[in-house]
């Protein structure tokens, strides 16, 4: 099997008193290099802006999502390009459009990111907070609860790399009539929903209004913040959210479901748009 995001590694392993050699499929996790070129009075200027460790694929959904979250690129016309670096995979360049001066000179954070955290390297805790465009939209959204139950086995459909490596998080977009619409995977939960957020961004697809957000895992602060940005109404996770991310989503105005099963979920905050 062909894919640029697995790798096919010789194991032992060790059943009991048997053993036994084989090949097992490991999830890829390389360094994804974002750069940002745009032009200034003095001329064009070219920056690095980011190190994350991620699965590689869909990067310049990564990187276009990553900037729109943390608030240096605004809408798909900011962007006049996307591109990866001649003879090296692991490096992206995102050209802003000719007049269009990102905001950056501000911004207080090493962006070096494993594909564990969200948001290491801020330097304070003003800095994690991104303000959304978003916020304030009113809604009159309200789904029924069965909905919910059908969500699990749905993504699971859809993890083509995951099923094969077990090592991948997901994030998941669905209609508000629990039609599956996309999906994304990374190592880190973070990347996937950066990837998802990217898709829909240059899809012209914002805001998400619209749209069921579903985590494979747990949902955190960040992850909450991601969702928030991209003017998602209602997250559902299959694992547990922290009590940040319940507080933020309360602070939002996001509907948030945890422990997400095929009969049962805990709903923590917006309980009023499920019936």
């Amino acid at each position: 099997m062909e894919n640029s995001s697995v790798l096919y590694h010789k194991i032992t392993r060790i059943s009991g008193e048997n053993t036994e050699e084989l090949d097992d499929c490991l999830a890829i996790e390389e360094p994804l290099e974002i750069q940002l070129a745009y032009h200034t009075p003095d001329g064009k200027q070219r920056k690095s802006i980011s190190v994350t460790m991620r699965t590689p694929g869909n990067d310049q959904e990564l990187a276009a999502g990553f900037l729109f979250i943390e608030g240096i690129i605004h809408t798909k016309s900011q962007i006049a390009g996307i591109h990866h670096a001649q003879l090296d995979e692991n490096k992206v360049l995102v050209t802003c459009s000719e007049g269009f001066e990102p905001q950056i000179g501000s911004l207080e954070r090493n962006f070096y990111t494993t594909s564990s955290c969200g948001v290491c390297g801020k330097a304070s805790i003003d800095a994690i907070k991104t303000r959304s465009a978003y916020a304030g939209m009113r809604d009159d959204l309200v789904l029924p609860k069965a909905l919910f139950y059908q969500l699990p086995e749905q993504i699971s459909h859809h993890q083509d790399v995951f099923e094969s490596t077990g090592g991948l998080h997901a994030s998941a977009l669905f209609g508000l009539n629990g039609r599956f619409l996309m999906l994304r995977e990374d190592v880190g939960r973070h990347n996937a929903l950066d990837k998802l957020i990217g898709a829909a961004l240059l899809a012209d697809h914002l805001p998400l209004h619209n749209h069921v957000l579903l985590l494979s895992g747990r949902a955190s602060f960040e992850l909450i913040q991601k969702a928030a940005m991209a003017g998602i109404r209602i997250v559902a996770a299959i694992g547990a959210p922290s009590s940040l991310a319940v507080q933020l989503a309360q602070e939002s105005g996001i509907t948030l479901a945890g422990f997400l099963k095929k009969d049962k979920f805990n709903i923590y905050t917006g309980k009023h748009r499920i019936q």
